[in-house]
């Protein structure tokens, strides 16, 4: 089998409960933007029991083609089921590249895939680009053309590594999710569905669900806010978050932290920024106390405006912001609560 039969781009379409992630829209915008540079198509491919009605919103969002696989087997997720129907995807229509969302289930479904398909997998990536590999001519190697360069941050946030699979199909990658960012929804929009099932045969790796037990939080998505109000270490306790609160509140936002927040036990790690926590895209992100360590400002560099707070004027964060504001965050953030008060009538 020549690597030159494996064609087109497809991604990893999860769904829970008969409801797709966010994700999936994320991965078929990137996908898009590689195949136009590979002049091919998007393909989803969606696992599941009674999903095919969700081939269409998939469409909608870009998708050329739908794969379906249609099974009680995949009622829930589990690894060996959910394994065998995309290798057996992937074994029999040949994709050049296969993306995955870095969630908790794309996380342990990618790795047991790339196995059995025998190929590469880069992990957590945040750029996805074709291009030519080795990056630059390299005496005595062959650079190749169109590939898949994959790039995530590595040791910890302190280098970016930029990675190729030249001699493997397909090139496979879990991309983080809220980095690539979803084409708007074209209403009524269609896809080529197409039907496929691998067959299923429970063997001593299937495990049996016997309960599942959904807890009931109150915890919101930072990844939904237009405006986030973040604090760091600098904020100095748990007990002065009440401030960033009052002024998240103001503003109709919400209350984000970094990873020395979530360390000290001041927030819960739902609400955390950065390499470790989530990746943000607000209109307006107030970072109120951090330094700007690269593992934070990964996570929210992308947000329309950055305002910073801090009283270190050296601090790296205002290598970043768009508005900076030198001083004691106690003073500054509750005179302009009070000012946001007054010019909004609250």
């Amino acid at each position: 089998m020549g690597l030159e039969e494996y064609k087109g781009v497809y991604i990893y379409a999860q769904q829970v409960d008969n409801k797709i992630s966010s994700i999936a829209f994320e991965l078929i915008g990137k996908a898009k933007e590689l195949a136009a540079d590979l002049g091919t198509d998007v393909t989803a491919v969606l696992l599941g029991s009674n999903v095919k009605g969700l081939a269409d919103e998939l469409a909608e969002y870009g998708a050329d083609k739908v794969i379906v696989v249609d099974d009680p087997e995949l009622e829930t997720y589990r690894t060996e089921p959910y394994a065998h129907a995309l290798a057996s995807v992937i074994n029999e229509y040949k994709p050049e590249i296969m993306l995955v969302g870095a969630t908790a289930i794309g996380r342990d479904l990618g790795p047991t895939v790339s196995a059995r398909v025998q190929t590469g997998l880069t992990a957590d990536c945040t750029v996805l680009e074709i291009g030519d590999f080795p990056l630059n001519p390299t005496p005595g190697q062959e650079q190749k053309h169109n590939q898949l360069l994959m790039t995530r941050p590595a040791f910890g946030g302190n280098t970016i590594a930029t990675i190729a699979c030249p001699d493997n199909r397909p090139q496979m990658a879990t991309v983080r999710p809220g980095v690539m960012q979803k084409l708007p929804r074209e209403e009524g929009r269609k896809a080529e569905v197409i039907e496929y099932n691998p067959g299923f045969t429970p063997n001593n790796r299937y495990v049996e669900i016997l309960n599942v037990v959904k807890a009931v939080g109150s915890v919101k998505n930072i990844m939904d806010a237009k405006i986030l109000v973040s604090g760091g270490r600098g904020v100095g306790s748990k007990e002065n978050f009440a401030i960033l609160e009052e002024l998240a509140e103001v503003l109709g936002g919400m209350v984000s932290c970094s990873r020395a927040v979530v360390e000290n036990g001041w927030l819960p790690q739902d609400y955390q920024v950065g390499q470790t926590g989530k990746t943000v895209r607000p209109n307006v992100y107030f970072a109120i106390g951090i330094s700007g360590a690269i593992q934070h400002v990964a996570g929210m560099e992308e947000a329309d405006i950055i305002v910073a707070i801090n009283k270190d004027e050296d601090a790296p964060i205002f290598d970043v912001a768009d508005y900076g504001l030198v001083g004691d965050l106690n003073k500054i953030v509750p005179q302009l609560t009070a000012a946001l008060k007054a010019e909004l009538g609250k």
